[in-house]
C-alpha cells in the first residue's frame, strides 16, 4: 500500500471531507497526496481535498476516506504513514516516510539519498 492513515488521521480527514462537502452524494471526494520539489529539505508533501481524481492517480480507500496518490509521487510515498497530532505547541498532519534520509524541523519536507532537489531555506 502506497500510503496509510492512522486512526486519528482518518477521523480528522473524514471531518474535513464532511465539512467541505457541497453535495452529500459526492462519492469521489477524497484527499490527494503528492510530493513536490521544494521545502527546506528538497521535497515537500502536498495534501489537498478533491473530488476530481486525475486519470493517472492511484486510488486507495482506507475506512471511509478515498486517497488519491499522484502517480509521479507514488515511489516517494510508498510506505508513508500519515498521522494527526494535537499538542499545545502544534497540531496537524505528520508524515512518517521510510524513504526519507532526513527531514526538516517542521516535518513538512524531506530528502532522500537518491537525487533530492536542492532545498529552499525556511523563512
Amino acid at each position: 500500500m502506497a500510503v496509510s492513515l492512522t486512526e486519528k488521521a482518518e477521523f480528522r480527514l473524514r471531518a474535513f471531507l464532511r465539512s467541505s462537502a457541497s453535495d452529500n452524494n459526492d462519492t469521489k471526494k477524497g484527499i490527494r497526496v503528492s510530493v513536490q520539489n521544494g521545502g527546506c529539505s528538497g521535497y515537500e508533501y502536498g495534501l489537498e481535498i478533491t473530488s476530481k481524481p486525475k486519470p493517472d492517480d492511484l486510488v486507495i480507500q482506507q475506512g471511509n476516506v478515498l486517497i488519491y496518490v499522484d502517480a509521479k509521487s507514488a515511489p516517494l510515498l510508498e510506505g508513508v504513514i500519515i498521522d494527526f497530532v494535537e499538542g499545545v505547541m502544534e497540531s496537524g498532519f505528520k508524515f512518517t516516510n521510510p524513504h526519507a534520509s532526513d527531514t526538516c524541523g517542521c516535518g513538512k519536507s524531506f530528502k532522500t539519498d537518491d537525487g533530492t532537489p536542492t532545498g529552499i531555506p525556511c523563512k
